[in-house]
């Protein structure tokens, strides 16, 4: 019997469908932790704080994680649709005429404030207050891109997350 590619494929988009459940409320969960907004003088105050600060490193590793899953499972449902992938901006254009994303200024905006993450070693707690800030107020557009695009993948490729493992934890975040 041969293997069948088609069958991994599909399988392979179940995988990152539950990977999106699971990196989104992972992420909910870490930014549960905290008060929002977080106050530059409050950083300050607390820059010595262990447990604080490995939460804010797991948002943004969260935060990247989540990102990073939903553009890999927008390209694999796309190649599923026929959908050109030959860029990840037609894969951002096809998807936000589809309604999963609000727009692709908003998921490069979401890109551009992850990357300064990697990329900044500020200790000016205004400027590291500013990052949680945003990351915070942008996973919102991330938690819904991810609903959205769980939806669409069970409305048009009759995909499903490969395990319900996440599902309640996920569904939860929207309640």
């Amino acid at each position: 019997m041969s293997h069948d590619v088609l069958d991994d494929q599909k399988r392979h988009l179940a995988e990152l469908l539950e990977a999106i459940q699971r990196c989104a409320w992972f992420l909910q969960q870490s930014e549960a932790k905290l008060d929002w907004p977080i106050e530059p003088v409050w950083l300050s105050e607390h820059k010595k704080d262990v447990d604080l600060f490995e939460t804010l490193a797991a948002i943004n590793e969260r935060f990247a994680k989540l990102q990073d899953s939903l553009a890999s499972a927008m390209r694999h449902s796309a190649l599923l649709a026929g959908e050109s992938i030959d860029s990840f901006l037609k894969v951002l254009a096809f998807f936000e005429k589809q309604g999963v994303i609000d727009t692709t200024d908003d998921w490069q905006r979401c890109r551009a404030v992850r990357n300064m993450a990697a990329h900044d070693y500020a200790t000016h707690y205004a400027e590291i207050a500013e990052h949680f800030n945003l990351l915070h107020e942008l996973s919102e557009s991330l938690f819904q891109a991810s609903r959205r695009l769980i939806a669409w993948s069970a409305d048009q490729l009759g995909m499903v997350p490969a395990s319900q493992d996440f599902s309640a934890e996920f569904e939860g975040i929207f309640t």
